[in-house]
């Protein structure tokens, strides 16, 4: 399975913007999957979803069609971070894309900072799907700060654990704790997040691919609206 980690140029709160940001980049992306940050339709506006409800979406909404366009266009597979509307509750949310643009799962961040308990509930499952054969643990940032999350995704099959995050200026280590935490319950790491500023942080990039045990595939650096290409192997 060919996977690619993207670190894409967000538009703060621009909902068309990004969408459009985000299908250029799937209609060239040469992967099975790919891989975006947490909330990246949006950046991590909180003022702006707290005072804005047409900037939350559901998994059927209209205006994600370019997404699903793309897709079917590469192929590919896609995890998208947005803010979630579902059953009247909103979720700080990844959606999985298919290649034929349909909905494979959602997922909602089961791990929430205080600032975020105001605007999100918390998920209550652990959401692993297929692609290419291989089992995908999803997770979005707070998520691999705690141990159990990880364990609880290896210990249910997956293979491959996939976070969408935001890590800011000085918190290089905290990412590769968390990252060495899941590689070492045996499973691949496919981390995107951030380059430059979103939600007020400046992030420092280096989304990247890591293997069981913690070793590094790929990994970019500062880069904006750049890949890192992997292939999971066995």
């Amino acid at each position: 399975m060919r996977v690619a980690t993207v670190q894409p140029f967000t538009v703060p709160a621009d909902l068309p913007a990004n969408i459009a940001e985000h299908a250029r980049l799937l209609r060239i992306a040469k992967a099975d999957l790919c891989v975006f940050p947490e909330l990246s339709l949006t950046g991590l506006e909180f003022a702006a979803l707290a005072a804005d409800p047409g900037l939350w979406l559901s998994q059927d909404d209209p205006r994600l069609d370019p997404l699903r366009e793309a897709c079917r266009a590469s192929g590919v597979h896609a995890v998208i971070g947005l803010p979630l509307v579902a059953d009247g509750r909103r979720y700080l949310g990844s959606l999985v894309l298919g290649p034929n643009g349909e909905n494979v799962a959602t997922y909602a961040k089961r791990n929430l900072h205080n600032s975020e308990e105001e605007l999100f509930e918390p998920g209550g499952r652990q959401v692993i799907v297929e692609v290419g054969g291989r089992r995908l643990g999803l997770a979005i940032c707070l998520d691999a700060a705690n141990p159990d999350h990880s364990r609880e995704l290896a210990e249910a099959g997956a293979e491959v654990y996939v976070l969408s995050a935001l890590f800011g200026e000085g918190q290089e280590q905290r990412l590769l704790d968390q990252v060495g935490v899941a590689a070492g319950y045996g499973m691949w790491v496919v981390l995107s997040q951030y380059s430059g500023k979103t939600g007020g942080m400046t992030a420092f990039g280096g989304s990247g691919v890591w293997k069981p045990g913690g070793a590094v595939a790929v990994r970019l650096g500062a880069e904006v609206s750049e890949w890192a290409y992997a292939t999971i192997s066995s």
